[in-house]
């Protein structure tokens, strides 16, 4: 499986009732584990910064990863952008398989 990251940023009246932000992210994992039973979510975070969660998370294909993205926006995100991922010793393999 890929991995992939999820940056989301949401609007500040939604964020400004902690109890709905808790419900609307439970609806959004269920509707992501309905939609998309083979994604597997790795960590989740609220971050400072341009964004205000990161989610990675591993998937079958860039077509899974879509659908988590969307299924964000439907439940509450202004943005959403989702990053490949490569594990950093698979990445020193692509490095050394370049040909000069």
């Amino acid at each position: 499986m890929a991995v992939y990251i999820l940056v989301t940023k949401f609007s500040p009246e939604l964020m400004k009732d902690i109890k709905k932000r808790e419900e609307l992210g439970q609806r959004w994992r269920e509707a992501v584990h309905r939609n998309c039973p083979s994604v597997r979510f790795k960590d989740h975070y609220a971050i400072l910064g341009r964004y205000d969660f990161i989610d990675i998370f591993e998937a079958d294909n860039e077509e899974e990863a879509a659908k988590v993205a969307l299924i964000s926006m439907v439940h509450g995100a202004t943005f959403a952008e989702t990053w490949t991922a490569i594990p950093y010793k698979r990445f020193l393999d692509i490095v050394r398989d370049l040909k000069e």
